[in-house]
């Protein structure tokens, strides 16, 4: 099977100024962190790509487009499945006394968590009080699917990757303590951010030599590198292909480093009017988002 080869390197989705309708591109700066330029509000232009982003035919034209307002790379639409790794690293696996897997631990997102770059994390009531409910920040590497993958062996595995991302794990480890299954401390609305950039696979051929990090409030709060991931992105890709189809547009989410909140003395916790960002290498680029508690209400059910 061949890699997947696109026109593109880097694709953004926005919002253009000349037309107010979506559109994707091309960053026509190519070193820029346009998730960061969009944060400073500063100006980006990209050629406009006509196509769409899981078709690796689409064309990058010279038609230059000014960012009102930028997006995460794919739409709800577009997304097929949101697949997730637990404990996917060494030194974060360590930091919460907790034993390598022995295989990945799986969870499921629903397309209602995604939010964009600059796009607000809502604390949902029931997560709160947020000193009791603990919400928790995890920047994460992440794997976009571009073409159906099924019982894939490991050392085809890239073959079958469109381009990766960055995503913002955001957890509230009361709710994920309490059972054994995550997929609803982690998949409240409007609380996972996903983007700025989606980077070809063909530019970043050892997805293993990544650096990712993340700050709270400017501290740099996570600082980490994919090499320490316990199943890589090759073994990941081959070990949840297996029996299953990973289709075009799918998601996975490989794991955070060390730094996470909950297991700091004390804990470090998500709280309103409080500003996270996350950054991943290699052309991806920075997620800024703004946290913010829902109204009062009812009372949690736990």
């Amino acid at each position: 099977m061949a890699p997947i080869r696109t026109q593109w390197t880097r694709l953004i989705r926005f919002v253009a100024a000349e037309t107010s309708r979506v559109h994707i591109g091309e960053p026509v700066d190519k070193n820029l962190d346009v998730g960061l330029a969009s944060h400073q509000k500063r100006p980006i232009e990209a050629y406009e790509i006509l196509g769409s982003a899981l078709d690796p035919a689409a064309q990058v034209t010279k038609n230059v487009l000014t960012v009102q307002t930028l997006l995460s790379p794919l739409s709800n639409e577009e997304i097929k499945y949101v697949r997730c790794l637990g404990l996917n690293y060494s030194d974060h696996a360590a930091e919460a006394g907790l034993a390598k897997p022995a295989f990945p631990i799986l969870f499921i997102k629903p397309t209602s968590s995604l939010i964009g770059p600059d796009a607000t994390i809502t604390i949902p009531k029931v997560a709160q009080p947020p000193k009791e409910h603990l919400p928790d920040y995890e920047v994460e590497f992440t794997i976009v699917i571009g073409k159906p993958a099924k019982d894939v062996k490991e050392e085809d595995a890239l073959d079958y990757v469109l381009g990766y991302t960055a995503a913002n794990d955001v957890s509230f480890r009361k709710h994920q303590m309490a059972v054994t299954q995550w997929g609803f401390s982690k998949g409240f609305d409007n609380t996972n951010p996903l983007g700025p950039c989606l980077v070809a696979a063909s530019t970043i051929p050892d997805p293993q030599k990544v650096p990712l990090s993340a700050t709270v409030n400017g501290v740099t709060v996570q600082d980490g590198t994919t090499a320490d991931m316990i199943f890589s992105v090759r073994r990941t890709i081959a070990f949840l292909s297996q029996g299953t189809t990973l289709e075009p547009g799918s998601l996975i989410l490989t794991g955070t480093p060390k730094g996470v909140g909950f297991v700091k003395k004390p804990p470090l916790y998500l709280k309103d009017g409080d500003k996270v960002s996350v950054w991943v290498g290699n052309g991806i680029g920075s997620l800024y988002n703004n946290v913010k508690e829902e109204g009062s209400g009812s009372k949690a059910m736990l």
